[in-house]
């Protein structure tokens, strides 16, 4: 099977879908940060579509947020909904908890897209970690906070684990509900653990 059989076009919910998530948490850390509606829903959508828009523009396909009628006004409701909501309902670790899901679920869709335009196994498969990763980072700088990708439980290999299910289940021709379903729990199980047990990989300790 090459990358040009599989279909271009991914249904339409899962982009949504992942975009949601990610725009939850662009929301989530302008609430931490006592920000406005206008700047939440900036945060929303930023965050929402940081990933996918590198995406698209590294691998020549049309920016996917700015065809879809649906994107822009999902994180702005999005928004809504966390300005609108009880303070105590997100002073927990809920953000840590969304991002984990935006991740898994955005890598999946980035390598998934990436193969279907042609992009060879293992570009695609950065593609994917990109698109899982970049967002929560771009949140994160123009925020000011430390970067979630600085923190040194897991994070950037979560991405890669459901990148490479997703990249390896699409090679096997297995079923695309499945293999999307596996590699999405995959990397969110292990962003999920890294959170519970603080897991970590060896730190670079050389001296000089």
């Amino acid at each position: 099977m090459t990358a040009t059989d599989i279909p271009l076009i991914l249904p339409q919910w899962l982009d949504l879908t992942g975009t949601a998530i990610f725009a939850i948490t662009g929301a989530l850390l302008a609430a931490r940060l006592r920000q406005d509606l206008v700047t939440m829903a900036f945060f929303a959508l930023m965050t929402g579509v940081g990933g996918g828009t590198l995406r698209d523009l590294m691998i020549g396909a049309p920016v996917f947020w700015m065809r879809d009628p649906w994107v822009a006004p999902l994180c702005m409701v999005t928004a809504a909904v966390v300005w609108f909501t009880p303070r105590r309902q997100w002073e927990n670790d809920l953000l840590l908890w969304a991002d984990a899901a935006g991740l898994a679920a955005f890598a999946v869709l980035g390598t998934a897209k990436a193969l279907g335009w042609g992009v060879a196994p293992v570009p695609a498969v950065l593609m994917g970690v990109l698109t899982g990763s970049a967002g929560g980072i771009i949140r994160d700088v123009v925020a000011g906070v430390p970067s979630i990708l600085m923190r040194r439980e897991l994070y950037i290999t979560p991405a890669a684990v459901s990148a490479s299910l997703c990249a390896v289940g699409v090679y096997c021709e297995l079923p695309n509900a499945i293999t999307w379903a596996v590699a999405a729990v995959g990397g969110f199980g292990m962003r999920g653990a890294a959170l519970f047990w603080n897991l970590r990989l060896p730190t670079y300790a050389h001296a000089e």
